[in-house]
């Protein structure tokens, strides 16, 4: 469960959080919207504890995370699977050789690795592309693959701050789909857009965010893809 409990943050003078309370149960599908500069993304930095919130509370499930150590921060990340708009994959490496990094980083074995790469990848859609490097794939399939990578440690917890943002309406589509494949399969997931018309199509709750504030809170009826 995420817990935000009476949350402020502010850069000098300027509020980009303000007193916002928030709960997210496990299993669920949550859309955070708003314009540029509503507070959105500082939401999702306070969650990963890139950044210190300067009153209030972060809790995932048994993680204090605004109280935590780096060297804590750094086991805590590694439950969970997180997406930016800019894919942050490894130019040099292949896709399957991406996705194995996650991995690898934490000594698993071989036959592990292997197995679990192939199974994420299967997942997004890119099983035939494993050998390819990021500069042959589109930004659709670029981040397919950043989702295949963070979902390698098989997370509870999935964190897409903008995933769609540098994607057309088609691949945005595709992604937004797989978010929600990624849900049905048991996982919470916590989206992060400006993008407003594709949420409208998930049928899933959606927190709108406007000038540091939750302004609304509620169920979606949209359509479903």
């Amino acid at each position: 469960m995420i817990i935000f409990d009476k949350v402020h943050k502010s850069y000098g003078d300027r509020k980009v959080l303000n007193n916002v309370s928030l709960k997210v149960e496990p299993k669920e599908f949550v859309s955070l919207i708003g314009p540029s500069g509503a507070g959105k993304s500082t939401l999702i930095y306070a969650l990963i504890g890139a950044e210190k919130v300067d009153k209030g509370t972060v809790h995932v499930d048994d993680y204090h995370v605004n109280v935590m150590s780096e060297r804590a921060l750094q086991m805590y990340r590694r439950k969970l699977g997180i997406v930016f708009q800019d894919y942050k994959l490894l130019q040099r490496k292949s896709v399957f050789e991406n996705v194995a990094f996650a991995l690898e980083a934490t000594g698993a074995s071989k036959g592990h690795v292997t197995e679990r790469v192939d199974n994420v990848l299967e997942m997004v859609g890119l099983s035939d592309m494993k050998n390819h490097f990021p500069y042959q794939l589109s930004g659709g399939e670029q981040q397919k693959a950043a989702i295949a990578r963070a979902l390698a440690h098989n997370p509870k917890l999935l964190i897409a701050d903008e995933p769609t943002g540098n994607l057309d309406p088609k691949s945005a589509k595709e992604i937004l789909g797989l978010l929600k494949k990624i849900n049905d399969g048991g996982a919470t997931v916590l989206l992060a857009t400006h993008n407003s018309g594709l949420v409208d199509k998930l049928q899933k709750r959606v927190v709108r965010l406007d000038k540091g504030k939750i302004i609304s809170d509620k169920a979606h009826s949209g359509y479903e893809f």
